[in-house]
């Protein structure tokens, strides 16, 4: 067993679940975008790449919706193992804990990339 801060654990899951409600809004307004560009253009290039969106922007819905869920429950984990444990968390929470950050962090380089490709695609159909 490993002595956590649970202090420093809890900033960062805050920070992430801060960050991950931000790109839930940021998808629905890029979805609201796609739904404009939809709206005046119906070729096939432009239909493919609005399909292309919706269901990447669904994916990441979902990803958003799966983090928070096991942001929330991994704190809530670590709480109860550093309140009954005296301080300390099993290695196999912290190791959770970590691939979920992990986790965390290739999703928002996604979103990132993802959005930066739509931008592209906007411009060009807008």
């Amino acid at each position: 067993m490993k002595n956590v801060n649970i202090k420093h654990i809890s900033s960062l899951h805050n920070n992430a679940l801060s960050s991950l409600a931000f790109y839930k809004q940021e998808v629905t307004i890029l979805k609201r975008r796609l739904e404009e560009i939809a709206a005046k253009n119906n070729g096939r290039e432009v239909a493919e790449g609005i399909e292309h969106f919706q269901n990447e922007f669904i994916i990441h819905f979902e990803k958003i919706d799966e983090l928070k869920h096991a942001f929330s429950e991994t704190q809530h984990k670590l709480q109860v193992q550093l309140l009954n444990m005296a301080g300390y968390a099993e290695e196999e929470t912290l190791s959770l804990n970590d691939e979920l950050y992990e986790q965390y962090l290739t999703e928002e380089k996604l979103l990132n990339n993802l959005r930066l490709e739509f931008l592209r695609f906007a411009a060009k159909w807008m």
